[in-house]
């Protein structure tokens, strides 16, 4: 098939080259010619494992491409994805559709033939209905269908969420359309992928829905961690012991400094303004957004009494994006935490082996060559991401370079009994590290 893909943002250049993995001819289209140039080039924008070397095979078999000509892209296209950003809009945590819709005005202008127009897109219930209505407006409605068909991807296995997904969602009103996009992802029909056909209302929803739900999943564990600290107890035999149950199942049952990234922030407010405005508030995703914005400045305190005071201090942090195995700043906890512990007189030393780059816009701090360097001097440590690199540091080495053996670790990636026994003063989330130790 021939597919054009409207945005090269994370969804919009993953799920090209993964259709084009699949077999499709796909062309990318992207405003920002730079970023453009930077494709043609062979050079990647964002930080995605595997991704470079399945946009480089595509690139080499002629199945994908990339240009800044929209109607290049959409001629002669059976299917035309709208992948662009849907940011939160300033003022009110509505999801910005700005760039949806002048993608649609684009595409209508550029439509040749029939071609099923696909929001990729995380949207609002009712987007698709409003994109049919922009492009009715320059061709009759038996030329073109319009459906919804959200992503599910996770950043740092969005490769393998794709090619080997738990399911595809697929919103729709026409034989014609279900058939064009039953082609687009045949491949995962032989895998025995279950794929889902909806109305577009009910795709657009799943969408925000399994967000909220898995938002909601790691705030109620973070709860619990808070309750273990009370009480004695470890959050991470609590989660095991609940994950077991297959009800509930393991996932997102981990403590720590509160979600963050592209998705979750913006996703669990626009589901809350929807819901607000459609009469029927949803109470738990409202306790769910609240708590989550406490919780980071909850992290931040954390630290701060964990030091005993962080005034004059250095701290070592180690680890920025949101979660390892990106480069994603969005909404991460940094971004909270790190500001609050300088208001305080911290002097902040940095490392993280993808988000350098991104953080070096967002954060006032002193960013370092590695894990080691940051370290040097600093009065203790705090670990942020659970990068796999930090999982097997020299703990010997970690303490000679520190002023005082503290390690605050908000991703619980040590034992506690380990960290004693290394000579660590050792705080982590939720867990008892013995007499005399913190939580």
């Amino acid at each position: 098939m021939r597919i054009a893909m409207i945005g090269t943002g994370y969804v919009g250049l993953v799920s090209a080259a993964c259709l084009s993995e699949f077999g499709h001819h796909v062309i990318c289209v992207d405003k920002d010619s730079g970023k453009i140039a930077d494709l043609n080039a062979g050079r990647i924008p964002i930080f995605e494992p595997g991704l470079d070397e399945v946009v480089a095979a595509s690139v080499k078999a002629r199945r994908l491409s990339f240009t800044s000509a929209l109607p290049e892209a959409v001629e002669g296209a059976e299917a035309v994805f709208i992948a662009v950003g849907t940011p939160s809009r300033r003022g009110d945590g509505h999801a910005d559709l700005s760039f949806v819709f002048a993608a649609a005005e684009e595409i209508a202008g550029a439509l040749a033939g029939y071609a099923v127009v696909v929001t990729k897109s995380t949207v609002p219930v009712g987007t698709s209905r409003k994109v049919e209505e922009i492009i009715l407006r320059h061709h009759p409605r038996e030329e073109f269908d319009v459906a919804s068909n959200p992503e599910f991807l996770r950043e740092g296995s969005a490769i393998s969420d794709f090619v080997r997904p738990d399911r595809v969602v697929v919103g729709c009103d026409t034989e014609r359309a279900r058939g064009v996009l039953r082609e687009v992802y045949r491949p995962l029909y032989l895998n025995e992928t279950p794929i889902l056909f909806t109305s577009r209302e009910t795709a657009e929803l799943i969408k925000y829905a399994a967000n909220a739900f898995l938002a909601t999943k790691i705030t109620f564990i973070n709860e619990m961690a808070d309750l273990c600290e009370r009480l004695g107890g470890d959050v991470q035999d609590v989660a095991r012991g609940i994950g077991l149950d297959g009800r509930i199942g393991s996932k997102f049952l981990h403590a720590g400094p509160g979600y963050g990234g592209s998705c979750f922030p913006k996703d669990t407010l626009a589901l809350l303004r929807t819901s607000q405005e459609a009469g029927a508030p949803t109470r738990i995703v409202e306790t769910v957004v609240a708590v989550n914005e406490a919780r980071k400045k909850e992290m931040a305190r954390k630290v701060i009494e964990a030091f005993g005071g962080v005034a004059g201090k250095t701290i070592a942090v180690l680890g920025l994006t949101f979660k390892p195995n990106t480069d994603d700043m969005r909404e991460a906890p940094s971004l909270v935490i790190l500001p609050m512990l300088q208001a305080e007189g911290a002097r902040i030393r940095a490392y993280d082996p993808e988000g350098t780059k991104e953080a070096a816009k967002l954060l006032d701090v002193e960013l370092c060559a590695d894990a080691y360097e940051a370290l040097g001097g600093a009065d203790g440590v705090v670990i942020l991401t659970e990068w796999n690199e930090f999982r097997a540091l020299d703990l010997a080495r970690v303490k000679s370079l520190l002023k005082h053996p503290l390690m605050v670790d908000l991703r619980n990636i040590y034992r506690p009994q380990l960290m004693v026994e290394a000579g660590f003063t050792y705080v982590s989330v939720g867990r008892s590290t013995g007499p005399g130790t913190a939580a």
